[in-house]
């Protein structure tokens, strides 16, 4: 599966469909591993996104009669 093309939404179905996969505990073992391989890609995947989609989230802070953006990643 081309992990890189997926949207999040896409990719956490996936992983969610792998893991109830995995839970059954029907496949065989070459296949167990594949799948769990494939949910890792999955994981890191998703993560890069919501870090992604976290450095662009701007807070809106008043401040000087004006309003100013400030990166949330700023935060401590």
């Amino acid at each position: 599966m081309a992990e890189k093309q997926l949207s999040f939404e896409a990719a956490l179905a996936r992983l969610e469909e792998i893991v109830k996969s995995l839970e059954a505990g029907n496949a065989p073992l070459d296949s167990s591993l594949a799948l769990f391989e494939e949910g890792v890609g999955l994981v890191r995947l998703c993560s890069g996104q919501l870090d992604a989609a976290e450095s662009r989230i701007k807070i809106l802070v008043s401040g000087d009669g004006g309003m100013r953006e400030e990166d949330m990643a700023g935060e401590g």
